[in-house]
């Protein structure tokens, strides 16, 4: 069992002092407000309503986030924005972050939507999502990447994995527990298209996720493959193993990604594509991921593994096998900005 993720110890000191701290570059201002589909985005301002048949799908009812931090270096001083959401489809009230790339907000896209990418962090993942720190640059080294053409420019949904920090929920529709398997499904990908430029095509839909977050990418893309295409398990868990599952082994069975890639492969799709990070000294969780792909990547079900030499269960190693292949192989298959 690996549902926490090990990163050094003044890291995790940092991590603690995120929800007040957080910064990806230059300073913020405190409280301020930011939009990123709306009539008050510069990038929205000359835009051309979409076409009958075009991919586009316009922010149907953008709000305005609170700026936490800004993302600078290659992210261009762009901002990350929070927001607490109610989830209409799974009950659940939680904090979501959200991330633009430069080029979203360049007059010459201004007609695009953009792929995205849903990032969840490891351990319990709450009360904040790891991804929007500094420590780790994942949005200035997405932005570096796509600058060299190694990565689509992604729009970044950074939602919390779990409703407390006292138990794991699996990413999962436990009977009796909050609803989190809908709330990282449903309601954080619908938050989205509400306030962005996005994609009408599942195409330009990626989740990632560490640890028992790569639990809840790996899981959530063979359960829902009308909307996500990709997963990128970062040194995940393979199996549900929530306590919470207790009595009732037959929504357990459900959200097992081993019975759904059998499922998915039965039915011969869509497919889907899985790419796996692990560090060469996940010496508990490297053998799981190789007899997963070894028994289920096959037909729809593709597969791909990354191995960061010398790397640890930790968020900096999967950054770092990101970099070194991972985000080419998944730009590869997915659709990049189109109008």
């Amino acid at each position: 069992m690996h549902k926490a993720l090990f990163r050094p110890v003044i890291a995790l000191i940092a991590l603690t002092v995120l929800a007040a701290t957080a910064g990806c570059g230059t300073s913020a201002s405190q409280a301020s407000p930011v939009r990123f589909g709306g009539p008050k985005t510069g990038a929205s301002l000359h835009h051309t309503p979409p076409g009958k048949h075009s991919l586009v799908q316009w922010p149907t009812r953008p709000i305005s986030f609170t700026e936490e931090s800004r993302v600078g270096g290659a992210g261009q001083n762009t901002p990350i924005g929070v927001t607490t959401l109610h989830g209409p489809k799974s009950g659940f009230t939680g904090k979501v972050w959200v991330w633009a790339p430069p080029e979203y907000y360049e007059k010459r896209n201004a007609n695009k939507g953009f792929p995205v990418m849903e990032a969840l962090p490891g351990s319990y993942g709450y009360p904040v999502n790891y991804w929007i720190g500094s420590d780790l640059k994942l949005e200035e080294n997405l932005a570096q990447w796509s600058q060299k053409g190694t990565s689509l420019p992604f729009i970044v949904v950074m939602p919390v994995l779990n409703p407390n920090d006292k138990q794991y929920y699996d990413g999962s529709d436990i009977p009796g527990q909050p609803k989190i398997g809908t709330w990282l499904s449903k309601d954080v990908p619908d938050l989205v298209r509400q306030n962005f430029r996005t994609l009408k095509t599942r195409d330009a839909w990626a989740i990632m996720g560490s640890s028992s977050g790569g639990f809840a990418a790996l899981k959530n893309v063979l359960q829902n493959p009308e909307t996500f295409k990709v997963a990128i398990p970062n040194g995940p868990d393979i199996v549900p193993d929530s306590p919470l599952w207790n009595g009732h082994a037959k929504e357990e069975r459900e959200n097992n990604p081993e019975v759904l890639a059998r499922r998915l492969i039965a039915r011969g799709g869509p497919p889907v594509y899985l790419a796996f990070q692990d560090g060469s000294r996940e010496n508990t969780v490297l053998p799981k991921v190789r007899k997963f792909i070894r028994q289920y990547g096959h037909g729809p079900v593709h597969t791909r593994l990354q191995i960061v030499p010398d790397g640890t269960h930790s968020a900096g190693t999967y950054v770092q096998g990101l970099g070194e292949g991972t985000m080419q192989w998944v730009s590869a298959r997915m659709t990049g900005p189109t109008a």
